[in-house]
């Protein structure tokens, strides 16, 4: 997918990816279903900007990575189209700049929270295709990683 980090030094995008595992149930009503998850991501390194002149800042990135453990939740629409959210914990680390001066860099981790939406198309029984919208929850200290992504998914279900 392509990640995306609006905060402080940083102003830019990059690929990122998203590889997950869980599990759903159908619960109540059959067009519902919930379930556990579990994840790791890479959501790549973007360029710190320039504070006076906003040209990008060749010798510092952001990193930003960690492990995810939630609930996804479907809505069927319909015979072949769904709806999906999802959130839980994100622990993750980082590196990145502090908000208040381009100097000072520090090394980050930390336990915090995800969430996201998305839409899909199940192409059969066991195979569906998407596209989602990610946020990760990254602040410590004066360090604002959080980032957004939109995504692509392939599903292959057992």
């Amino acid at each position: 997918g392509r990640s995306s980090l609006k905060s402080g030094p940083y102003d830019g995008s990059d690929t990122g990816y998203n590889v997950s595992a869980g599990y759903r149930w159908n619960v109540l009503f059959p067009w519902l279903s919930i379930g556990p998850e579990a994840g790791y991501n890479d959501l790549g390194n973007i360029q710190a900007k320039n504070l006076f002149n906003g040209d990008a800042v060749v010798e510092d990135e952001s990193q930003l990575r960690g492990w995810t453990v939630g609930v996804n939740q479907r809505f069927a629409l319909g015979d072949k189209w769904y709806a999906s959210i999802r959130g839980g914990l994100y622990g993750w680390k980082g590196q990145g700049l502090r908000n208040d001066t381009v100097s000072d860099r520090a090394d980050l981790d930390k336990l915090s929270w995800y969430a996201g939406a998305g839409v899909g198309y199940n192409l059969g029984e066991h195979f569906s295709i998407g596209a989602n919208y990610d946020h990760y929850n990254a602040k410590k200290f004066e360090v604002d990683l959080s980032t957004d992504m939109a995504s692509v998914n392939a599903e292959y279900r057992f």
